[in-house]
């Protein structure tokens, strides 16, 4: 919600309360993610006639500008810059900003230039470069304190603009007056303020979403009963107040008395909870969620479910949680189940009625110095138990060679020794790790860089062949390499048994994945590091300790012990239901790209899930039994952990699989989105698709009315994606609502949404 603030003395009070200086001192000290908690103003827009930011498009007649990223000995110079065109600019106001590294301006908008002309211009004039990532007029700025204001004047307020009934702000169109980010309380008759939101969505909203699912706005002849139904869902949230739902409630032209004995006689009824309301709230808060801003949806995306129920993970999950920090809870997660998957070699999933092992391809991404680093040991530790034994193997192939300089001119040579190594560098050829990968004795093999680098530039000129290999590993089929010379290596391998983890620099992940056709992009599970750029080095960094190491390799040496198929029937529930839900999100937007991830994010989240799982089964044994008497259930029991895995299919465990599902294909978008369009409209590409990235919020459903015609379905669907649609493919997707049941047709060919 946006309010007016009227005049210089409550535009200084909001900047310099001690709130706002604690935060700002806060910021300085280096605790950036405080900056959230500062007070935000609005320039460059006005606000949608309930009062809202979301989605207007009303220019105020002045601009603000981010000049940022500004070299400390230059800062001085920027500043007596701009206020030495001060006048040319028509600068209103001029503050540094809150990490103190480049300046906000306002200046008056030029009426005959767009947003995005007036930067520019301004840009030119002032010789500085404005941040291009805060162009759009409804960009809001982190107010700093009193301290760091250098220049205001009082034009940039205006008269008090009217404030209409019910809390919402509508200024008047030529109004320049600073908007800031917050709620209006309006006051009863007896001057009680009441609250114009209800867990910080205003009440507005909240009404409108109210008739948007309940048929829309009432019609003439009509008014009071709909009225009355609204009085009797609403109380529930306004502590069953008349005089509160007067402030809130709309009139359609009714008397404050008419409206009032409405109110008595729906609060008359029996006190009772209201389930549209809460199903109404909690929508909205969804929608609220997914309507940050970007640097807000960042800073959130290093928290998880695995956060806040860390001491909930299994026994090994939660110690490689602890080793990195929570930030880094989802990377490590990631980084690990590859491992998991490796070590319980003889486990197998039925997903979907396909039976495959634990496959997983992971990367992790993230800028130097992001924490990447901290994932290595925790990875060492879970191979420890297998890297011991190979290094012994490693030891044989030393003698053998060692053996065969010796008897380099000799006529008998030593033969060569196939010994089951599974923890393989990728740092070799493809003719090696062939045949490293056809001697695992029909284990799984296991490999991890922390620079991904090491593949671009090793298998550079074998690309191919490296992703024809991992797709293969993914699905445990068969790989066959024949060549004629006896020396060459042949391979025949009926499952190519083959986990990875890799971790790299974003740019890095395009020079390993550069197909975006062939499969491989979609079966790789992709992870970020969160931005650490501005954080504070950690007063006690994140290491992983010997308690931890240990707790880990004891669930280690029991994954092996694990053998057959298992059935996961709440997993599998869990699986179709997200896959569904993501169906009809991306039907409504006619979203291709994201739909067809599904399928495979879906597979992936099932086997990584199940990693879990499995940890959770050996956590148990190992706190009835001790680690010596679970190890000897496993051997005496072989389906004792089928039993235990049906049980751990646990709320924690299916929640888990929504967080790691939503995690793997919002990445994989973030990362690939753009190149899968293009790969696909390509001309060497069959197919041709107009796609563009859009949150489901913000969908082609979504943006129709309750009824709509054809012609206003196409006119939403070139506003969502652009001029190449055309009408056979509105006609295609409207057959696909109308057979999913989305919306229904009447005689005179007009659309109706359905529960919408």
């Amino acid at each position: 919600m946006m309010r007016p603030v009227l005049n210089r003395e409550e535009y200084m009070t909001l900047r310099d309360s001690r709130k706002q200086q604690a935060v700002m001192k806060a910021v300085r000290e280096g605790k950036t993610e405080e900056k959230r908690h500062l007070e935000q103003m609005s320039y460059s827009c006005l606000p949608n006639e309930d009062g809202t930011l979301r989605g207007t498009t009303r220019m105020s007649t002045t601009v603000g500008m981010d000049v940022d990223h500004i070299a400390r000995e230059e800062m001085a110079a920027v500043r007596e810059r701009i206020l030495g065109k001060k006048e040319e600019l028509g600068l209103l106001m001029l503050e540094v900003s809150a990490r103190g590294e480049g300046y906000h301006l306002v200046f008056k908008r030029r009426q005959e230039l767009s947003q995005e002309e007036n930067l520019k211009w301004a840009s030119n004039l002032l010789g500085v470069k404005y941040d291009d990532g805060a162009k759009d007029i409804t960009r809001v700025f982190f107010t700093t304190t009193a301290a760091e204001l250098i220049y205001l004047e009082d034009e940039i307020f205006n008269p008090t603009p009217t404030l209409p009934r019910g809390g919402g702000v509508l200024q008047p169109s030529n109004s320049n007056i600073p908007t800031a980010l917050g709620k209006e309380c309006p006051k009863g008759e007896d001057g009680v303020s009441f609250p114009t939101t209800f867990k910080g969505i205003p009440y507005t909203a909240i009404i409108a979403e109210y008739w948007r699912q309940t048929g829309g706005e009432p019609s003439e002849g009509e008014r009071n009963k709909c009225l009355h139904k609204l009085a009797a869902n609403l109380r529930a949230i306004c502590d069953d107040s008349e005089e509160w739902l007067l402030e809130i409630m709309p009139r359609f032209g009714l008397s404050e008395q008419e409206v009032r004995n409405i109110i008595r006689s729906a609060c008359k009824e029996p006190t009772k909870g209201s389930r549209t309301m809460d199903q109404i709230v909690c929508a909205l808060t969804n929608n609220q969620n997914e309507d940050q801003n970007e640097e807000e949806k960042e800073n959130n995306f290093q928290f998880s479910i695995f956060n806040p129920q860390l001491k909930k993970l299994p026994q090994g999950i939660r110690e490689s949680v602890e080793a990195v920090g929570p930030q880094l809870a989802l990377p490590v997660v990631t980084a690990v189940c590859p491992a998991i998957g490796a070590l319980a070699t003889g486990v197998v999933l039925d997903v979907h009625g396909h039976k495959k092992g634990l496959n997983l391809i992971a990367y992790i991404a993230g800028d130097f110095a992001s924490g990447k680093g901290n994932i290595d040991p925790v990875v060492d530790a879970w191979m420890s138990e297998v890297r011991a034994v190979d290094k012994m193997y490693q030891m044989q192939e030393c003698e053998w060679r060692a053996k065969k300089r010796a008897a380099k001119n000799k006529k008998e040579q030593p033969e060569e020794p196939k010994l089951p190594v599974r923890c393989l560098t990728l740092n070799n050829t493809v003719a090696n790790l062939a045949e490293r990968l056809a001697n695992t004795e029909g284990k799984h093999a296991f490999s991890f860089t922390p620079e991904a680098d090491t593949v671009a530039q090793k298998w550079r000129s074998a690309m191919s062949d490296f992703s024809v290999m991992l797709r293969q590993s993914y699905d445990g089929t068969k790989y066959e390499r024949e060549a004629k010379s006896a020396d060459a290596v042949n391979v025949h391998i009926e499952k190519l048994l083959w986990n990875v983890c890799m971790c790299g620099t974003p740019d890095a992940l395009y020079r390993v994945v550069n197909n975006y056709t062939d499969g491989f992009q979609s079966r790789i599970a992709v992870a970020r590091t969160p931005d650490n750029t501005f954080a504070p080095l950690e007063e006690k960094p994140y290491v992983l300790t010997d308690r931890q190491t240990e707790r880990i390799q004891q669930i280690a040496h029991l994954l092996p012990l694990m053998h057959g198929e298992v059935v996961l029937p709440k997993l599998e529930a869990k699986g179709r239901e997200w896959v569904e839900r993501i169906r009809i999100e991306t039907m409504m937007n006619d979203d291709k790209v994201r739909a067809r991830q599904r399928f495979r994010v879906c597979v992936t989240a099932q086997r990584m899930t199940c990693c879990l799982m499995l940890c959770k089964v050996c956590e148990m044994l190992i706190q009835k039994h001790g680690l010596s008497g679970a190890e000897s259930r496993l051997k005496q029991y072989p389906n004792l952990w089928k039993e235990m895995l049906l049980r751990a299919q646990t709320p924690t465990m299916l929640e888990a699989y929504d967080v790691i599902a939503d995690s793997l294909i919002e990445n994989a978008l973030y990362f690939f989105r753009d190149r899968i369009e293009n790969a696909f409209m390509s001309r060497d590409y069959a197919g041709k698709n107009d796609r563009r990235r859009i949150g489901r919020n913000d969908s082609i459903y979504a943006r129709l009315d309750m009824q709509f015609t054809f012609e206003q379905a196409t006119q939403r669907s070139i506003a969502v994606k652009g001029a190449g649609v055309t009408h056979n493919s509105v006609r295609q997707m409207l057959k696909n609502w109308k057979k999913q049941g989305l919306i229904t047709q009447d005689e005179a060919g007009r659309y109706r949404k359905v529960n919408s």
